[in-house]
C-alpha cells in the first residue's frame, strides 16, 4: 500500500502542479509561480515534482543563489498555506535540510490523498512510463541511495557540470524525437496503483501531456500541465479539488 495523507477537517480546496521546471533563465514562469503560491484560495498546494529544471543537492541554494531565492518564496507562502513536495525525475535529490527550512513537507510517490470523502492516488508520474527502458534504467540507477550518496559527495561544480551535460543529451533527444516516441503512463499499471489504493483518480505529471483518461467505470487519470509562463499562449494551469471534484483552472501570466 502507499503512503496516506488524511487531509485535515478544515481544509476546503487543495491545488496540484507540476512540471514547472523553474530556473534562473525563466524569470516569467518564476514570477507566475509566486504570484500565484501567495493568491491561490487553496488550503495546501501539492508539488508533484519537476519544480525545478535541476537539482544537484540542497548546498546549491547558497545565500544570494537561485534555489536560496525559491526557498525564500516558499517559505512566505508556507505562512499562509500548507505547501508539499514530492520528488520528480528533475529534482529527485532536493532533501530534507532545503525542505525544512522553506517549511514544505515531503511527500512519498505515490501517496493517497484522502479529502472531502475521496481518494486521490499522487504521484511524479515517470514511474509509470513503463515503454520508456532506458529512462527506466537511468532512475533506477540514480534513485539508488549509493548512487545518490556517491553524487553528493562529489563537488558542486562537478555536480553542475554533470546536470548539464544531462539537460543537453534531454534536449537534443527532444529535438529528434517525433510526436508520439514518448512513453505515456502505462495503462494496466495505473490501474493496479488505483486498485491497490482503494483510489478513484489517479493525479499525475511528467509526461506534459495534460488530459483526463478513463481507465474503467468510475477509475481515471488526470495528467497535470507542465508550466511556461512565455509560451504563446501561457501554459500556467493548476488542477483545483474541493469536495465536489477536480477542476482544471487557467491562470493569468504575471
Amino acid at each position: 500500500m502507499p503512503a496516506e495523507l488524511q487531509a485535515p477537517a478544515a481544509w476546503r480546496t487543495v491545488d496540484f502542479i507540476s512540471d514547472l521546471h523553474l530556473e534562473a533563465h525563466a524569470p516569467a514562469t518564476v514570477a507566475a509561480w509566486q504570484h500565484y503560491l501567495h493568491t491561490t484560495t487553496a488550503d495546501a498546494v501539492f508539488m508533484l515534482g519537476d519544480v525545478f529544471e535541476v537539482w544537484v543537492g540542497d548546498d546549491a541554494a547558497q545565500p544570494g543563489s537561485f534555489e536560496a531565492q525559491c526557498g525564500h518564496i516558499l517559505a512566505q507562502a508556507a505562512q499562509q498555506r500548507a505547501l508539499f513536495f514530492m520528488p520528480g525525475n528533475r529534482d529527485f535529490l532536493l532533501g530534507s535540510a532545503f525542505l525544512s527550512a522553506s517549511q514544505v513537507q515531503w511527500l512519498a510517490d505515490p501517496t493517497v490523498l484522502v479529502f472531502a470523502g475521496h481518494r486521490w492516488l499522487l504521484s511524479h508520474g515517470d514511474a509509470l512510463c513503463l515503454g520508456d527502458t532506458d529512462y527506466q534504467h537511468f532512475r533506477t540507477q540514480v534513485r539508488s541511495p549509493a548512487w545518490q550518496r556517491r553524487f553528493l559527495a562529489r563537488p558542486l561544480a562537478e555536480r553542475l557540470t554533470y546536470a548539464r551535460q544531462l539537460r543537453e543529451h534531454s534536449e537534443a533527444r527532444k529535438r529528434a524525437s517525433q510526436p508520439g516516441d514518448y512513453a505515456d503512463a502505462d495503462a494496466a499499471l495505473s490501474l493496479d496503483w488505483l486498485h491497490a489504493s482503494r483510489a478513484s483518480v489517479l493525479i499525475h505529471g511528467h509526461t506534459h501531456c495534460p488530459a483526463d483518461h478513463a481507465l474503467a467505470a468510475d477509475l481515471r487519470r488526470c495528467v497535470l500541465s507542465d508550466w511556461d509562463a512565455s509560451a504563446q499562449p501561457p501554459r500556467l494551469q493548476v488542477l483545483r479539488g474541493t469536495a465536489q471534484g477536480l477542476q482544471r483552472i487557467n491562470l493569468e501570466s504575471t
